[in-house]
C-alpha cells in the first residue's frame, strides 16, 4: 500500500528556473556595479561636464566648452608650477622609498640581531597620519626652534637654511617628509615578497655557482615584478593626489603648490567650480597615462619572461 500510494514526479511537473545558472553569477556581480557606476563613473562623467563650464557652485552652470583647459595650458602659471611639483613628487616618490625599501627588506629579511625592533621602527611612521606628519616636519624644519637647524648650528653652521621658507627648498623638504613615511611601507610590501620566494630556487642558483648580484638581479628581483609593480601603481596615485602634507606645511607657498591642492583652492576658496573640474580632469587623465603605460610594460615583460 505503501509503494502504491506513492505519486511518481512526471516530466511535466519540471520547472525551469527563473534564472539561468550561466546568469547567476552576474546576478551577484551587479549590486557592485550598480554602485561603481552611481559612486565612480557617475561623479567622473559629471566632473567632465562641470570642467566645460563656467560655475561658482551655487548658479547655474555656463557651458564655455574647452576655456577652461585653454587658460589652464596656456595662461596659468600656477598650474605650470603645480604640475611640475607633481612630477618631481612622482620621480622621487618612485625612485627613492622603492630602492630604500627594498635594501631593507633585503637586509632585515635575514636573521640579524634587533631586526624586529628596527622593522618596526621604520614602519611606524605609516601609523601615523598626513596632517600628523606634516605637523612633526614643519616643527623640525622650523628656522628657529627646529631640531635640524639647532644641529646644523651645533656643528658650526653659522647660517642654516631657512628649509620651507625657501623657495628652492621647500618642495624638497615636502617631499622628504612623504618619502620618510612611505619607506616603511615599500619595505614591509618587499619582505612579504621575499617570504614568498621558494628557497629551492635560491639554493638551485647558488649550486649553479650564481654570485649574489646574479642572484639578486636574475632570480629575487624578477620574482618580485608584482609586488614592484604594485608599489608602482601606488606610489603614482599617492604623488599625484599628494595634498595633506602641502596644506599642512606650506599651504601651497613658495613654490610647492600641488596640483590637488590647486584643484581644492579654485573650487572652494575661489569658487571657480568649473576651473576646479578642469584641474581635475587633468589629474585624472595624468594618472591614467602613467598607471595605463607602466602596466602594459610589466606585463609584456612577464610574458616575455
Amino acid at each position: 500500500m505503501g509503494q502504491a500510494g506513492r505519486v511518481r514526479p512526471s516530466s511535466d511537473t519540471i520547472t525551469r528556473p527563473l534564472i539561468p545558472p550561466k546568469a547567476i553569477p552576474y546576478l551577484f556581480l551587479l549590486p557592485a556595479l550598480l554602485l561603481y557606476l552611481v559612486w565612480i563613473i557617475g561623479p567622473t562623467l559629471y566632473t567632465v561636464y562641470l570642467s566645460l563650464t563656467d560655475w561658482d557652485g551655487i548658479s547655474t552652470p555656463n557651458f564655455i566648452g574647452l576655456q577652461n583647459f585653454v587658460r589652464l595650458f596656456q595662461r596659468d602659471r600656477t598650474f605650470t608650477e603645480a604640475l611640475t611639483n607633481n612630477l618631481r613628487w612622482l620621480v622621487v616618490f618612485i625612485t627613492v622609498p622603492t630602492t630604500l625599501g627594498l635594501g631593507m627588506a633585503l637586509i632585515f629579511n635575514t636573521d640579524m640581531r634587533g631586526g624586529r625592533f628596527y622593522k618596526v621602527s621604520i614602519y611606524a611612521p605609516l601609523v601615523l597620519s598626513l596632517p600628523v606628519i606634516g605637523l612633526i616636519w614643519a616643527w623640525l624644519y622650523n628656522p628657529r626652534l627646529g631640531l635640524i637647524n639647532a644641529f646644523l648650528t651645533g656643528v658650526g653652521v653659522e647660517d642654516p637654511p631657512g628649509w620651507l621658507g625657501d623657495r628652492e627648498l621647500a618642495i624638497w623638504c615636502v617631499i622628504a617628509a612623504a618619502v620618510w613615511r612611505q619607506v616603511g611601507y615599500v619595505m614591509v610590501l618587499y619582505l612579504a615578497g621575499l617570504k614568498n620566494i621558494d628557497p629551492s630556487l635560491i639554493d638551485a642558483a647558488l649550486v649553479d655557482g650564481a654570485n649574489r648580484w646574479n642572484l639578486f638581479r636574475h632570480v629575487v628581483l624578477p620574482l618580485l615584478a608584482p609586488v614592484t609593480t604594485i608599489i608602482a601603481v601606488i606610489s603614482i596615485i599617492d604623488s599625484l593626489r599628494a595634498f595633506d602634507l602641502v596644506s599642512i606645511m606650506t599651504r601651497g607657498g613658495q613654490s610647492t603648490q600641488v596640483l590637488a591642492n590647486f584643484m581644492y583652492m579654485e573650487a572652494f576658496n575661489n569658487y571657480r567650480m568649473g576651473y576646479g573640474a578642469a584641474i581635475a580632469v587633468v589629474l585624472f587623465a595624468i594618472s591614467l597615462v602613467f598607471i595605463g603605460f607602466y602596466l602594459s610594460r610589466t606585463v609584456k615583460d612577464e610574458l616575455e619572461y
